[in-house]
């Protein structure tokens, strides 16, 4: 994790992450982030989707968890 986060502002990245994990186990799968970037950023290229999904999915499980997720918000979900 690049910057360190309050406990506050790390349940309130939870509950988005909850929010989208739609099925509740833990994990955001593809259909997931799709709709996830639906939401946030709507103008996301269909090209960049199975790119950015690798690219957070860093133990290349296929899915994201939450320690993924995290790491990603921080980084810059914007871009996409």
């Amino acid at each position: 994790m690049s910057t360190q986060l309050s406990e506050s502002k790390i349940e309130e990245i939870r509950k988005d992450f909850s929010f989208f994990d739609r099925d509740g186990n833990g994990q955001i799968d593809l259909p997931e982030f799709i709709e996830l970037l639906t939401v946030i950023s709507p103008k996301t290229k269909a090209s960049h989707v199975q790119e950015g999904f690798k690219l957070i999915d860093s133990n290349d499980d296929g899915y994201i968890d939450f320690e993924e997720f995290l790491e990603w918000w921080q980084e810059g979900w914007w871009e996409y």
